[in-house]
């Protein structure tokens, strides 16, 4: 590209690292960060327990690691959704 062209997108060259994208997403949507982050924690925390899981088989006990994560994901981005839409319709001032 040469310097007398304009961009296309000079918004997202602007912002180029990786913390102020995190940053600028976790203001539009602030479940998506926290979804992550509980997705992390309960994945993090399963392999914990996976030494002192007695008796369970392995399979079982991934299996309960992988439900739970992808609930919190989900009851995360669900969340989201739902205070968007609350944001949206009834806190947005009508026209």
């Amino acid at each position: 590209m040469s310097p007398s062209q304009e961009s296309v997108y000079p918004e997202y060259e602007t912002d180029t690292s990786q913390t102020s994208k995190l940053i600028r997403k976790f203001k539009e949507t602030p479940f998506v960060p926290i979804g992550m982050a509980g997705f992390a924690a309960v994945v993090g925390y399963g392999l914990y327990k996976l030494k002192h899981r007695g008796d369970m088989k392995m399979s079982l006990h991934l299996i309960h690691m992988r439900v739970a994560a992808q609930g919190f994901a989900v009851g995360a981005l669900t969340c989201g959704v739902l205070y968007s839409m609350f944001r949206e319709y009834v806190v947005k001032p009508k026209e």
